[in-house]
């Protein structure tokens, strides 16, 4: 018998901000996109009454300082705004191992982390002795998420699996050789959490990737697959870093406005 889907309530929280120039977000010239264009840093949690899934850990304070970003909130803090407490979370997947998706990973102490096989291949293999594509990447992350293979507490997976019922993860290489998107089912339908596969709503829209890049051809043909992942309907597509999700998505309270958004509704604009 086939096992029913099940739909989530999907919450994308911001924790950090920096404000940059447009040239930043964009491999080729972003003209008509010139002058300030800041990027928002996101963590993402799917709850129901089975299960709640984070989706990365964000990074602290001490990385903030270092890499000149504004710190807004522990992320593992900012959980409690939606009613999930990090010592309690099970399930954490990890996108891929950039140091603002897997920093904080200490502070989930019950977790089992998700992670696809060829993340953990890149990000300690013969590709990091180049700056240009380690610089990303902080060593301690990296070797603090080995200690937690070697602590039985990470689950590989090998290209795209279904996770859950109603949560998919789906390899679409590009930004890094293993970076994994997740499909949440929702009451509005399936709804794709780009993660880096697309920071900024207009890399897909102009075709023009983000500047740091393992593989532009990969990244353009990851915008395809998230395409395809959400039945051509961009509406159900969430970048991983765009401002615009505030503006377009509903908080769930009042209290909670430019802090949290509901994607498990449609989106306003």
């Amino acid at each position: 018998m086939t096992e029913a889907v099940e739909t989530y309530e999907l919450f994308a929280i911001k924790y950090a901000h920096h404000d940059r120039d447009a040239r930043e977000n964009f491999v080729n010239d972003p003209d008509p996109h010139e002058g300030n264009m800041p990027i928002d840093y996101f963590v993402w949690v799917a709850i129901n009454e089975n299960r709640t899934v984070v989706i990365d850990t964000g990074f602290n304070a001490a990385t903030a300082a270092e890499r000149g970003r504004e710190l807004i909130c522990c992320p593992a803090e900012a959980l409690k705004m939606v009613g999930v407490d990090a010592n309690e979370v099970e399930d954490v997947i990890i996108t891929h191992l950039h140091y603002d998706h897997v920093g904080n990973f200490d502070l989930f102490p019950r977790t089992r982390f998700h992670l696809q096989d060829k993340e953990m291949q890149f990000a300690t293999g013969r590709y990091m002795k180049h700056k240009a594509l380690r610089h990303a990447f902080d060593v301690e992350h990296v070797v603090g998420m080995v200690r937690e293979v070697y602590k039985e507490r990470v689950e590989f997976h090998n290209g795209d699996v279904q996770l859950y019922p109603g949560i998919g993860l789906h390899l679409v290489s590009g930004h890094t050789l293993g970076l994994q998107s997740v499909t949440v089912e929702t009451k509005r339908g399936r709804v794709v959490v780009a993660s880096d596969a697309s920071h900024l709503y207009h890399n897909m829209w102009d075709q023009n990737p983000y500047p740091v890049v393992h593989n532009i051809g990969d990244m353009m043909e990851g915008h395809d697959k998230l395409r395809a992942l959400a039945g051509g309907n961009e509406d159900l597509i969430v970048p991983g870093h765009d401002p615009l999700v505030l503006e377009y998505y509903p908080a769930p309270s009042p209290e909670l406005e430019g802090k949290v958004v509901r994607l498990d509704v449609p989106p306003t604009k």
